[in-house]
């Protein structure tokens, strides 16, 4: 019977680790989307000064700066859970920032304005914090995919209503690749 009941608070005990270390991964996962969320909002924030801007001095390019308007709108109208979502919307606003800074080029008088500068070094930046914010959040969700998938924690995971995390990736190629530079 003593046996018994150390076998029972064995697994017991073995039941609660492996749900506080799921609990800790989820925990770690969902701080680190936090910070995505942080710099995503700080380069949303930049955007219209940087439109504003580049408008002052390139008006005529009017297709371009309502492509970055559209694109930021849609990118906050995600909602704060979807992932998936999110990255598609944010990989067209990069996107649609990258075209908008080759139009910069073509404008000396611009690109030698010291507040445009300001902002595009900020918004720079703030595109080197998202990268590693990125990173930090999809090893944090893979730490936490492996823990959900693996044995036994998926016996543990399931029941008590652990899932994966999405990734935040680019999905779409074309979003990928690097805006060419015409003059």
């Amino acid at each position: 019977m003593l046996i018994l009941l150390a076998v029972v608070v064995l697994i017991a005990l073995y039941v609660i680790f492996i749900y506080n270390g799921l609990v800790r991964s989820r925990q770690v996962a969902e701080e680190a989307w936090s910070g995505i969320d942080v710099q995503l909002k700080r380069r949303a924030d930049l955007i219209p000064n940087l439109v504003e801007t580049v408008k002052g001095y390139a008006g005529h390019e009017n297709k371009t700066l309502v492509e970055v308007t559209q694109a930021r709108a849609a990118a906050q109208a995600v909602p704060a859970g979807d992932v998936a979502g999110r990255a598609a919307a944010e990989g067209v606003l990069s996107q649609a920032l990258g075209r908008l800074m080759v139009v910069s080029e073509s404008y000396p008088d611009l690109k030698a304005n010291t507040g445009f500068v300001e902002l595009q070094q900020s918004l720079e930046r703030t595109e080197n914090e998202i990268q590693m914010s990125r990173r930090y959040y999809n090893g944090a969700a893979r730490d936490l995919n492996v823990k959900v998938e693996t044995f036994p924690n998926n016996l543990i995971a399931g029941p008590f209503g652990f899932v994966k995390k999405a990734y935040f990736e680019i999905t779409n190629e074309a979003d990928r690749a690097v805006p060419t530079v015409k003059f």
